[in-house]
């Protein structure tokens, strides 16, 4: 599973391709929808494009344009050469978004198997883990949870560490679930804090199944170290291993004493209906199991010195990161080529538009320097990391099309196919830009942000609502025959966000295959996993790498 599944030869070509193919339409992955009246959008594509395109239905556009499994295409015209060397090229070029070797899917359906039964809850995952979690994230933590322990085994570590950790959904899994000891790293102290309290919850539901059950099994002696902590994407690892060794420090302790739950509370129904009985109230059990491993962590913690950083005192582990925001993947990947102590990595990304670049050192929503810290100026950006991406000519991504990367294809294909009224929002943007602009020039896309069910309102109603929110009356007076012949161009604003969003999952091939390439020139093969079913999960590759003693 961990071979590399392309040669460092195969790689740098394949960013030779990505990069040029990506360079010569970067006037659509860098274009805005909402401008679509404003900049004429329209007219900036080939006439021979224009022609065969804009009477295309919603569900012509899914098979002809951006599902790249359909097998039985039928043209309303002929197309020109130029488009379907556009559809097939990027098709190809992108890594595949579908595990080839996966049964998860059920024929006909869109849902993993394990939601079959129920849409709530996943039917391989125990109850405990599914309190406070969402389908999707079950989903998640389950299969990377699994993961993760599999390069646990094959290095021999123990020991794992989990960046952005959240509410601990995937920390707690890995640690009462799977037996592995684990430190969770998270910026935000609210977080944190509810992972302490929901960590004491499943505790409480613990210690309930074991008094319904009257049965032996032990509530485990340990649990997961929860850090409220930013990491500095500017740090040293060394610096990183300090983070960690300030910490209440599952480091320093046994492996949780207890058999893993995962298979002894696999969600029945038995189990299901046990878990609505779990309150937020705390069993007494579970209040001094954590206060003892507190005490026990603090002072574990005070016999290690922090500047040690040898081998001998500090154990291995592996890394792991759950849709790790912006440059934080980036970091992560730093710390593991860089850190003798890190065995293995599981990366999953998000948030591209977030990465720091050469042209955009502090794009919009960067997670900022805590006010306790100095900010740094960047040495170091999240893309491109390797030396190969980073000299070949058109390899800057623009901030719009790392946005583009984050959207999710497989969704969009089933509102087309569905030819769903919320295909209209874009369109009412775009309208409402045009408008807005007509005023105040230099309001400039400016933020809306969303408009509760704005697919079933009209247009007018639509502006009423918006126009205040970037300082305009509501009452604004609105041309009605402008209005018509605006709405008459939907299918238009369809058709070209979706020759848009056929390019987003190149953009995210090239990023993921640059952080690839960036091991290899590391000494480290990797291998990229689409691991979570891209219908539930849209930012679903993983990228794995080990490190061999």
């Amino acid at each position: 599973m961990f071979a590399p599944s392309l040669s460092a030869e195969q790689q740098k070509d394949l960013a030779i391709k990505l990069t040029s193919f990506l360079s010569q339409y970067s006037h659509l992955s860098d274009s805005y929808i909402i401008e679509f009246f404003t900049e004429n959008l329209w007219q900036t594509l080939p006439a021979c494009w224009q022609s065969v395109l804009k009477d295309l239905s919603s569900s012509q556009i899914a098979d002809l344009l951006l599902d790249a499994t359909c097998k039985h295409r039928k043209y309303p015209s002929v197309w020109p050469l130029s488009l379907l060397a556009f559809r097939a090229t990027a098709h190809t070029l992108a890594f595949p978004r579908e595990d080839s070797h996966s049964r998860e899917a059920v024929a006909g359906t869109v849902k993993p198997e394990e939601f079959q039964e129920n849409n709530s809850q996943s039917s391989l995952l125990g109850h405990i883990f599914r309190k406070h979690v969402k389908p999707k994230k079950q989903h998640e933590i389950r299969k990377l949870g699994t993961l993760v322990k599999h390069i646990c085994d094959e290095t021999g570590c123990s020991q794992v560490v989990d960046v952005g950790s959240g509410q601990g959904h995937l920390t707690r899994f890995l640690s009462y679930g799977l037996g592995l000891s684990v430190t969770a790293i998270e910026a935000d102290q609210h977080l944190v804090s509810m992972a302490t309290v929901f960590d004491r919850q499943l505790l409480w539901a613990l210690d309930k199944e074991k008094q319904k059950r009257n049965c032996s099994f032990p509530i485990p002696d340990s649990s997961p170290c929860h850090v409220a902590g930013w990491v500095n994407p500017n740090a040293s690892w060394k610096d990183f291993l300090r983070q960690l060794k300030t910490s209440p420090p599952c480091f320093y302790q046994s492996p949780p004493t207890f058999a893993p739950l995962k298979k002894k509370l696999k969600g029945s129904t038995h189990e299901t209906k046990a878990q609505e009985t779990v309150g937020t109230s705390l069993a007494a059990v579970a209040h001094e199991h954590l206060d003892k491993t507190e005490a026990s962590s603090s002072a574990n913690c005070s016999n290690f010195k922090e500047d040690t950083t040898d081998r001998e005192s500090f154990p291995d582990f592996v890394l792991t990161g759950l849709h790790a925001c912006g440059d934080l993947s980036a970091t992560l990947l730093r710390h593991f080529v860089k850190c003798p102590h890190v065995r293995g990595i599981t990366s999953v990304a998000c948030c591209y538009m977030k990465i720091t670049t050469k042209e955009y050192p502090a794009p919009p929503g960067l997670v900022q320097c805590p006010a306790s810290q100095t900010p740094d100026t960047p040495s170091e950006f999240g893309y491109p990391m390797s030396c190969w991406v980073k000299g070949l000519p058109g390899h800057a991504l623009s901030y719009k099309a790392r946005e583009g990367s984050c959207h999710a294809i497989e969704d969009y294909i089933r509102r087309l196919r569905e030819d769903s009224e919320r295909l209209r929002t874009h369109c009412y943007r775009a309208m409402l830009e045009s408008f807005i602009r007509d005023v105040r020039a230099d309001l400039r896309r400016a933020g809306i942000q969303t408009i509760k069910k704005a697919h079933l309102l009209p247009f007018t109603e639509y502006a009423r609502l918006g126009l205040p929110r970037v300082g305009l009356p509501p009452d604004l007076p609105l041309d009605s025959a402008r209005v018509e012949a605006m709405l008459k161009h939907q299918g238009r604003v369809v058709v070209f966000f979706s020759l848009a969003l056929l390019l987003c999952p190149v953009v995210e091939t090239l990023v993921l295959l640059d952080r690839i390439i960036y091991l290899q020139e590391n000494g480290v093969d990797s291998q990229l996993v689409p691991l979570f079913n891209p219908n539930l999960s849209p930012r679903n590759f993983v990228l794995v790498a080990l490190k061999h003693l």
